[in-house]
Formats: C-alpha cells, sequence, structure tokens
C-alpha cells in the first residue's frame, strides 16, 4: 500500500492498518486476501475509486484488481458507476455498517448456508429405506445438523429483517 507525497504515513496508518486486518481476516473467512483488502481500501476512503487509483494503493496487478472488482460487484459489496468525463468505471463500497454486515450475512448465507441444508436434506434423502440400526442412528444425527442450521438459517433471517436496532436490543442495549 503506497501513499501520495501529498499524504502523511500519520494520515494513512489507521486506513492501512484497516487494509491489513480486514485481509487476513479475509482469509480466515475463506476470501481471498486481496479481494478483502479492496473492499476495506473502499469502504475506509468513502469515496469512489477507479481501478488505477486501486491497483496503485494495493500494489496489485490490472488483471487480479479487475477480477476482484467483479467478483466484489457481483457478491453486491460495492457498487460500480461510471464517470462519463473520463471514461471509467468507479467503485464504492456500503459505507452503512449494518448494511455492509447485512450483505456480507446474505452473501454467506447464499454461499454457504443454502447449499449445506440442499446438501443435507439429500443425504438423508438418499438414506431414507435403510433399516440398518448404526445408519438409522448416523440419519438421526444428521437431522439434528439438518434441524440445527435450519434453526439457524431461520434466526438470521429474522435477525437480518429486524434491522440495525436489532443487535443493540440483543446486547441489552449498548
Amino acid at each position: 500500500m503506497t501513499t501520495s507525497a501529498s499524504t502523511t504515513n500519520q494520515e494513512t496508518q489507521p486506513a492501512d492498518g484497516f487494509i491489513r486486518l480486514w485481509g487476513e481476516m479475509g482469509t480466515h473467512w475463506g476470501v481471498p486476501r486481496t479481494m478483502t483488502q479492496v473492499h476495506a481500501l473502499l469502504f475506509i476512503e468513502g469515496r469512489s475509486l477507479n481501478t488505477d487509483d486501486i491497483m496503485t494503493r494495493l500494489s496489485i496487478s490490472r488483471g487480479n484488481a479487475s477480477m476482484t472488482l467483479r467478483t466484489l460487484v457481483d457478491w453486491g459489496m460495492i457498487t460500480r458507476t461510471h464517470n462519463p468525463r473520463d471514461r471509467k468505471d468507479y467503485y464504492a463500497a456500503e459505507q452503512d455498517v449494518w448494511r455492509l454486515f447485512a450483505t456480507i450475512a446474505r452473501a454467506r448465507k447464499r454461499r454457504e448456508i443454502e447449499p449445506l441444508l440442499g446438501s443435507l436434506k439429500q443425504v438423508l434423502d438418499q438414506s431414507a429405506d435403510t433399516t440398518d440400526v448404526d445408519a438409522q442412528s448416523q440419519r438421526t444425527k444428521i437431522e439434528e445438523v439438518l434441524a440445527f442450521t435450519r434453526l439457524f438459517d431461520a434466526v438470521t433471517e429474522q435477525f437480518l429483517a429486524a434491522g440495525p436496532g436489532a443487535l443493540g436490543d440483543l446486547a441489552g442495549g449498548r
């Protein structure tokens, strides 16, 4: 992450720290580091940047930047706008923290929870006619996992539908 001559290290230190942290966390979430760094840059800057700005700031290639930006747009994490004055696309991240995390939660739900529900149901359907005692015991465990996953999915939906006040209410008004 480079800085321009008009920007001091003191001014960029929080941004650089956030970008680095978000990038590290992304790897723990199974998301490529560059993807979370681009998102963090757009979020922390709070303004639209074009591909060249992003490439320069994060020292990444055009191909990496383009693929990453396309994926972030597809996931609904950033938006793309066109500037007719310089004919470049500009990208911006959601600035409302609740909407940001709700978007992340919905994307993860779509990519992880929904396929898991379908796969668990499929495993149960494939073993529906078993009479083996061990297999029936295993089916019971899978049914418990499926029931919990459905409950988790329903709670997530209710939480997201409740809006930003829900988190404060859940934490006792903090």
